[in-house]
């Protein structure tokens, strides 16, 4: 069997990213297997080296993360959530009609970080909790501090 996938040196480490049927499926920190990269994967490459620049605010990339229903929506609204900014669990779980708790859940199954900004998703009055890729909550803390620079310049 055939693996799609490429790997990017990043700011936040090295990532890895998976296509199964012309969609992105995962990314991941660390060196991925050797593979076959696709356009589609080289347009991911480009876009993420874009939004590490600076440049890019917004990806527009075919996505198909594997999970439940739920973490479906709550994906979702997560990719609603505008660059430079974040959201609480709370809102989010306001939001899909949902508790705190489970979109917390959710996000630490976020198949796709980054492209899926689930470093955008914060605690209650701002606190920074849980984030599952990189180094952690600094990792997060290093992703908001580069957009909210950008996107205030």
């Amino acid at each position: 069997m055939e693996i799609f996938c490429t790997t990017i040196m990043t700011p936040v480490g090295t990532l890895s990213c998976f296509e199964d049927d012309g969609h992105i499926v995962v990314l991941e920190w660390g060196q991925a297997p050797k593979g076959t990269e696709t356009p589609l994967l080289k347009e991911t490459k480009a876009q993420l080296s874009a939004y590490f620049s600076g440049k890019l605010t917004q990806f527009d990339l075919p996505l198909d993360p594997y999970g439940s229903d739920h973490q479906k929506k709550v994906w979702n609204q997560m990719r609603q959530i505008p660059f430079g900014q974040t959201k609480s669990y709370g809102d989010i779980a306001k939001e899909i009609n949902s508790a705190a708790q489970a979109v917390g859940g959710a996000c630490g199954k976020n198949p796709i970080p980054i492209i899926i900004p689930c470093h955008r998703v914060v605690g209650a009055a701002g606190k920074m909790v849980g984030y599952s890729g990189g180094e952690g909550i600094e990792t997060k803390r290093q992703l908001l501090r580069m957009e909210e620079a950008i996107a205030t310049s």
